[in-house]
C-alpha cells in the first residue's frame, strides 16, 4: 500500500492538472462560441453555392472541359485539414484513420496539408506532401482558401494528379463532430444531376460555356475549402472542450479516490500508533 506522503503527492500532482485541463476547457468554450458562429453563419452560403453549381453542371450539355473529367495521372491529392495542436480527442487521428484506412494506395497520395498533427502524423507513415499550409488554420481567411485552391488547380491542369479530394472534419452540433472525405474534382455531373432541383432544362452560357465554368468551378473550390476550414475550426475547439471536460471529471474521481485513500491510511496509521501505545502501557504495568 501508498504511504501517506506518496498519495498526498499524488493527489496534488492531479489537482494541479485538473486545474489546468478545467482552464483549458473555458479557453476551448470561448473560442468555440466564436467558431461556431462563424460556421453558422457561413454554412447557408456554401450550402447554396454546391446546389447551385450542381443544378447548373446538371443542366449542361455534354461538353469536353478539363474539370469534368480525370486527368491521366493516376495520383490523386487530398488536402488534409487537422489542427496544430493536440488535446483534442479523437479529432485528429480521425482524419488520419481517414487517409490510411481508406482505398487508394499510399503511393497514389499527394497530400496538401492543413494543421501540424495531420502533417506530422502521415510524414511519419511515409506519405507524400506537396504542400504544407499550417499556419492557415490558426485564422483561416477565404485569401488562404484561394491560396490552397489555386496550388492543387495548377496541379490537377499540369496533370500531376487525375483527382482532388478534400479531407476534414464537419461541424454538426458541439457534441458531434464528423470525419468527411470528399471529392472535389472531377465534378461529377451524375451526382451534380441528383442534387439538382430536378428541372434539366439545358442552360445557355454567354460568353462561352468553357470560359464560364472558368470563372464559375475554381471560385466554387476556393469556396468549398474555405467552408471545410471554417468548420474545421469550430470542430476542433468542440473536440478539445469535450476531451477537456472529460479529463477534468476524471482527475475529480480520481481525486475523491485519493482523498478516500489518504483518509484510510492515516487512520491506519492512528490505529496503529494507539496500538503500539498501548502495548507499551501494558508492559510497563
Amino acid at each position: 500500500m501508498a504511504s501517506m506522503r506518496d498519495i498526498k503527492r499524488r493527489k496534488e500532482s492531479i489537482q494541479s492538472t485538473g486545474q489546468i485541463t478545467k482552464a483549458m476547457k473555458l479557453v476551448a468554450t470561448v473560442k468555440l462560441q466564436k467558431a461556431r458562429t462563424r460556421a453558422e453563419m457561413s454554412k447557408p452560403y456554401f450550402d447554396h453555392m454546391y446546389t447551385t453549381v450542381a443544378s447548373m453542371l446538371a443542366k449542361t450539355g455534354d461538353i469536353d472541359y478539363k474539370y469534368l473529367k480525370a486527368g491521366n495521372s493516376k495520383k490523386k491529392a487530398i488536402i488534409v485539414i487537422t489542427s496544430n495542436r493536440g488535446l483534442a480527442g479523437g479529432y485528429n487521428s480521425n482524419i488520419t484513420k481517414l487517409i490510411t484506412g481508406g482505398d487508394i494506395p499510399k503511393e497514389d497520395i499527394v497530400l496538401y496539408t492543413v494543421g501540424n498533427k495531420g502533417k506530422d502524423a502521415l510524414s511519419r507513415r511515409g506519405y507524400t506532401i506537396a504542400g504544407d499550409y499550417s499556419d492557415v488554420i490558426n485564422e483561416p481567411l477565404y485569401t488562404d482558401a484561394m491560396n490552397i485552391g489555386e496550388a492543387v488547380l495548377k496541379g490537377f491542369e499540369a496533370d500531376e494528379f487525375g483527382e482532388i479530394y478534400l479531407a476534414y472534419t464537419s461541424f454538426k452540433n458541439t457534441v458531434s463532430h464528423e470525419p468527411k472525405l470528399v471529392k472535389l474534382l472531377p465534378i461529377d455531373k451524375s451526382a451534380a444531376g441528383e442534387s439538382s432541383d430536378g428541372d434539366l432544362t439545358l442552360m445557355n452560357y454567354e460568353p462561352e460555356e468553357t470560359q464560364a465554368l472558368d470563372v464559375i468551378i475554381p471560385k466554387y473550390i476556393y469556396s468549398l475549402i474555405y467552408g471545410a476550414l471554417v468548420e474545421a475550426v469550430a470542430s476542433e475547439n468542440g473536440a478539445r472542450m469535450q476531451a477537456m471536460d472529460s479529463a477534468t471529471s476524471n482527475a475529480d474521481d480520481m481525486i475523491s479516490s485519493l482523498t478516500l485513500m489518504y483518509n484510510r491510511a492515516r487512520q491506519g496509521s492512528i490505529t496503529q500508533e494507539l496500538t503500539e501505545i498501548i502495548a507499551g502501557a501494558e508492559a510497563i504495568s
